[in-house]
């Protein structure tokens, strides 16, 4: 065998310090998203003096924190090598049933109208865990057919029509638009939600079943954990998720409609893709969703303030978030190539 194709020590130990190099970067990657959600925040105020001021500030956070509550269980769902589709579908089905209810008891509990929202939700979430786990259809499959499933059922309920704001009690819109200690209702329920999966996530048994779900499913079975009930809880959660933030979505908009969230599941796999959650499945920080998010939010913000068109709004971030996925991918690669060589040695 000729000597050039055997790699030198020299050789491996340059070849383990720039896969070294990657490893780090790939840790560290919410820095470098960070790093670049502060360049393009002083690009844009450059650009237009508006967008930093508080009021602005506070309609980003705002407008991003439903964004960020969906993201959260997109991220376990994708983490388990999964996928969920019928996300905005679930949105409006929830949206429309605790709006109609809402319009017909004026007087009900705005903690009971929310829980209501989480319950429709988890039973739409049950549907599509039973259909993956249970019936063994693929992720993308069995959410799509729901999808159209669910919309069509909101369609049905609503005959057409719209839940105005007329409709509605002051108490259920407050839900979205009140304040607790100064601060937007959908911002301290977004909070609680970050903190509770932070745990979970990171403090749990479950939370470390369902990276190893996802990082190898093989050896998960292996070591007894039950894939198929973790399936069914993230697919459940993630549906408790929807219908919580269909409640919000209509109370913040006041108006419940067919079309509700309509093919909002891709911007919610954007922020979660863009924040370095990977779909190939084993990784993603809640960190980074967080930071997804924000960026999300900062592009529908800043974008139409610069006068972009619509059109090219839409291609700017098609485009940010091509380039994510290409870092990561060549990173995670990069990464993967560091550990193979390691082992070797």
């Amino acid at each position: 065998m000729p000597e050039n194709i055997i790699p030198n020590a020299t050789q491996v130990d340059a070849q383990i310090v720039k896969t070294s190099k990657l490893a780090s970067l790939y840790k560290f990657r919410e820095l470098g998203l960070l790093a670049f959600i502060i360049i393009l925040a002083i690009a844009v105020q450059l650009r237009n003096s508006s967008f930093l001021s508080g009021e602005n500030i506070n309609d980003m956070i705002t407008n991003t924190a439903i964004l960020s509550i969906l993201a959260l269980g997109m991220m376990i769902v994708l983490i388990t090598r999964g996928i969920d589709l019928s996300i905005a579908s679930v949105i409006a089905l929830s949206g429309m049933i605790t709006a109609q209810i809402v319009s017909a008891n004026q007087n009900l509990n705005p903690i009971l109208v929310i829980l209501l929202g989480i319950v429709i939700g988890m039973v739409a979430g049950f549907i599509n865990g039973f259909l993956v786990s249970k019936v063994g259809l693929l992720p993308i499959i069995a959410t799509l057919a729901t999808m159209n499933i669910f919309r069509g059922i909101t369609y049905k309920i609503s005959g057409g029509e719209w839940v105005s704001s007329y409709q509605m009690p002051e108490s259920f819109v407050s839900i979205a638009t009140g304040k607790t200690f100064g601060i937007n209702n959908l911002i301290v329920i977004a909070i609680v939600i970050y903190l509770i999966f932070f745990y979970f996530i990171n403090h749990t048994r479950t939370g470390r079943q369902i990276y190893a779900v996802g990082s190898n499913p093989e050896s998960a079975r292996v070591s007894g954990i039950k894939e198929n009930r973790i399936l069914m809880l993230v697919y459940t959660i993630m549906g408790g998720l929807a219908g919580l933030s269909g409640v919000l979505w209509v109370s913040k908009f006041a108006s419940a409609q067919g079309d509700t969230a309509s093919g909002y599941e891709m911007t919610v796999i954007a922020a979660c893709i863009l924040g370095g959650v990977s779909i190939a499945g084993g990784a993603g920080k809640i960190s980074g969703v967080i930071l997804g998010a924000i960026l999300i939010g900062i592009l529908n913000n800043a974008l139409p303030l610069l006068n972009v068109s619509p059109f090219w709004q839409n291609a700017i971030q098609g485009a940010i978030i091509l380039f994510a996925v290409i870092m990561n991918t060549l990173v995670k690669r990069g990464v993967d190539r560091n550990n193979l060589m390691r082992r070797k040695i």
